[in-house]
């Protein structure tokens, strides 16, 4: 399930990779090729050469195109990033960063241009201000990667970057998820419990989809997040754009976490627990479940229960808010979601309903004399 990008087992058993090595007169990349025993052992390599490539192509005098420090930078980059975020990066260069700034030279490159960029993605491509912003993040990311590069002194410039109205979360009233957890609990299979354990602990979907039932400690009854599967872009030799499901690590370090099992969800373990423990939890099998179909079931689910506008990520924002109304203190809760600090947690996960926030506000009236 690993990312496939110009690596292919060739049929004497061996991986090849081919990494760019030079340009012929006309200035066509000419390609050369690293071979090893796995694909890892290929995928290694070859980040190796490509890295050494960009270092050494040519001298840099700051006279290539953004483009070609686009390339530049992801080539470098490669190494230390993980595939779904060099797959995203690579996208965004070139659906968006190679269209409007690709040919120019960095020292064309000015604010008032890096604006129009911004007004260009909100305005005519309707992208969201939290995309925008993160889109001007990796255009500076590459324009100080130049600056360092070439050893010049380019133009200082004023990045703008939309500011984001806060908006409602959807969260299950408490009607909603009892609703839904009547519906999982009634012949309750394999794609039911997933959805189950959302709801009973907050973790991500793919999260979720990449847990093993080796996690899964029923004598210390807790559960441990350590992987998390994503389905992300990726090239093949030929060009052409798929996708490819990859297991990876978690978000963050933060992510990396253990949380401890209700006695429900423990129950539950004893009962769908296989032999094998290094099968996954979704499917029982070798094999993990596809974070798709799984958000799929879970629309089929709620349909049954009349319940609408919701995600898989609704029942996370469920889970911290449930926590939050019985007492749960934020450190906890920030730890037990994953989060690398609790102002994630208050300002994205918690929303106390009003009943909530009338029973806090009913605490002032030991202290205000009438």
């Amino acid at each position: 399930m690993a990312e496939r990008e110009n690596i292919h087992l060739r049929k004497d058993g061996r991986y090849e990779a081919r990494y760019p090595k030079g340009r012929d007169e006309s200035g066509k990349l000419i390609y050369g090729f690293c071979y090893g025993r796995t694909y890892e052992e290929a995928r290694e390599k070859v980040a190796v050469a490509r890295k050494k490539y960009w270092e050494t192509a040519k001298p840099d005098t700051g006279q290539n195109s953004f483009a070609y420090y686009c390339d530049s930078w992801l080539a470098t980059n490669r190494s230390c990033l993980k595939a779904s975020s060099y797959a995203k990066y690579r996208t965004d260069m070139r659906n968006h960063l190679k269209p409007y700034f690709g040919t120019r030279l960095p020292r064309e490159i000015t604010s008032e241009l890096v604006d129009d960029f911004a007004q260009m993605l909100l305005q005519d491509k309707k992208l969201s201000p939290k995309t925008v912003r993160d889109l001007l993040a990796l255009f500076h990311s590459v324009f100080s990667f130049i600056e360092k590069r070439t050893e010049q002194k380019l133009r200082k410039l004023e990045i703008i970057y939309p500011k984001d109205r806060r908006r409602t979360v959807r969260v299950l009233d408490e009607q909603e998820e009892s609703a839904l957890m009547d519906y999982l609990a009634e012949d309750m299979d394999l794609c039911k419990f997933g959805v189950y354990i959302a709801l009973r602990t907050g973790m991500r979907i793919g999260e979720i989809c990449a847990l093993r039932w080796g996690d899964i400690s029923v004598q210390t009854a807790t559960i441990f997040v350590s992987h998390t599967v994503q389905r992300i872009k990726c090239t093949e030799a030929d060009g052409e754009s798929r996708t490819a499901l990859v297991i990876g690590t978690p978000k963050s370090d933060s992510s990396y976490r253990a949380i401890p099992l209700m006695p429900d969800i423990e129950a539950l373990c004893d009962r769908f627990a296989p032999v094998l423990s290094e099968n996954f939890v979704l499917t029982g099998t070798d094999r993990c479940m596809d974070p798709r179909k799984l958000q799929r079931r879970l629309q089929g689910y709620l349909k049954e229960c009349e319940i609408s506008e919701v995600h898989f990520h609704t029942l996370r924002h469920t889970f911290a808010t449930r926590c939050v109304e019985v007492g749960v203190d934020v450190k906890t809760l920030s730890e037990i979601l994953g989060h690398s600090n609790t102002n994630i947690t208050l300002n994205k996960y918690v929303h106390p309903n009003l009943d909530l926030k009338r029973e806090n506000m009913s605490r002032l009236k030991s202290v205000i004399c009438i």
